[in-house]
């Protein structure tokens, strides 16, 4: 295997150009364990990329493989902990195990988490909450005192830093309130399930109704990019889906679910019959791309999935498996570039507005979460 760091990949990414510019004739959707082993195979690739234990950031045009991303090695160590518990794979644990363990040596003291490209040793609301999914499932695979107390720092910090009305106004990216800090809540309350807090639970209610009152009459948000005005990706609007659905879940609350199901009936219209979605939408229900964001595709894929499984509405079913299915058909598994076999691209086609011209971690990891929350359904 060879994996490439060169300063500027232009010959790996000409191609990738080339086959999302021209008509060429694609070899069609494989099997779905074809397509998920490869995913697999590439996350691993991925966490191999760097020497810390964390990450990569993924492969991009701007220097190959990229630094480890503390954010997302988060919930990355969440899907090797399931695909070690639950599919057989034993030896993701140790790499699970390794990830929080480099997530606990770059925690900040006050138990934030920072991005380095946005002011090193500053916390972010969402960061920080990212991170507490990997650290929580750690703790149910019997992590250690040195994690508890990393994962306890963590949500005494996202409860400190709401503003007087527990809403998280500050730390946060561009400096505004943002509603797919809806999953952030959630991680609040997954740490609760491990270490109950009547404050947790405030905090994550006063964001989750926050973000409830930002539902426009079609069932989007305001508020849900990362910019404040612009229409938001796929990517952010799924994430606050997720986060509101999943936290109805754990409080067993209609309202969070009801609003999380709306907004999933406002998107559902506007998934053509190949799976294609535009990468953004605005709060009024409109697209606003003519590219699509593969890693939204996936991970509306994985909460319409959830959906099904509790309503039994077949509308959600087929949505998941058609937005699933297009990511699918853009993956490359016949390639012999090691760096990208596999991989997910942040848009289709790759010079999309979101996350262009890259692979990044995240994409192909929510992409092995839709695949294992898909099973059956892809054939």
């Amino acid at each position: 295997m060879t994996l490439s760091n060169q300063a500027v990949p232009i010959a790996p990414f000409g191609k990738v150009i080339v086959r999302d510019l021209l008509p060429l004739p694609r070899p069609g959707i494989a099997p779905e364990s074809a397509h998920r082993e490869a995913a697999v195979e590439w996350l691993l690739r991925a966490h191999d990329a760097t020497p810390d234990g964390g990450v990569s950031y993924g492969y991009s045009i701007r220097g190959g493989w990229r630094p480890s991303y503390i954010e997302t090695t988060g919930y990355i160590a969440v899907t090797f902990y399931r695909l070690a518990a639950d599919y057989g794979r034993s030896s993701f644990k140790p790499r699970a195990d390794r990830m929080v363990d480099w997530l606990c040596s770059v925690q900040n003291r006050d138990g934030s988490f920072s991005n380095p490209n946005y002011g090193p040793g500053a916390g972010i609301v969402f960061d920080t909450g990212q991170d507490l999914f990997g650290l929580v499932r750690s703790i149910e695979e019997g992590a250690d005192v040195r994690v508890k107390k990393a994962a306890g720092n963590a949500a005494s910090w996202l409860v400190e830093i709401a503003d007087p009305q527990g809403r998280w106004t500050r730390n946060t990216h561009k400096g505004i309130p943002h509603v797919y800090n809806s999953r952030v809540a959630w991680a609040l309350l997954r740490h609760n399930q491990v270490e109950p807090s009547a404050d947790s639970v405030r905090v994550a209610r006063a964001n989750l109704d926050w973000a409830v009152s930002q539902q426009q009459a079609g069932g989007l948000y305001d508020n849900c990019a990362f910019e404040m005005g612009k229409a938001p990706f796929t990517h952010t609007i799924a994430y606050a889906i997720r986060g509101l659905w999943e936290a109805g879940e754990l409080l067993d609350d209609d309202v969070y679910r009801s609003s999380a199901l709306r907004a999933s009936e406002a998107l559902l219209p506007l998934v053509s019959e190949d799976g294609f979605l535009a990468g953004q939408v605005d709060k009024n229900g409109r697209p606003a791309a003519t590219y699509c964001c593969l890693t939204g595709n996936a991970q509306l894929a994985i909460v319409w999935a959830k959906m099904h499984r509790k309503l039994d509405r077949s509308d959600l079913k087929r949505g998941a498996a058609n937005v699933l299915r297009y990511v699918m058909a853009q993956q490359d598994l016949n390639t012999r570039d090691d760096n990208r076999r596999g991989a997910i691209k942040g848009s289709h086609p790759t010079w999309g507005r979101y996350s262009p011209l890259t692979y990044p971690n995240w994409a192909t990891k929510f992409f092995v979460d839709a695949m294992l929350e898909c099973a059956g359904w892809l054939s």
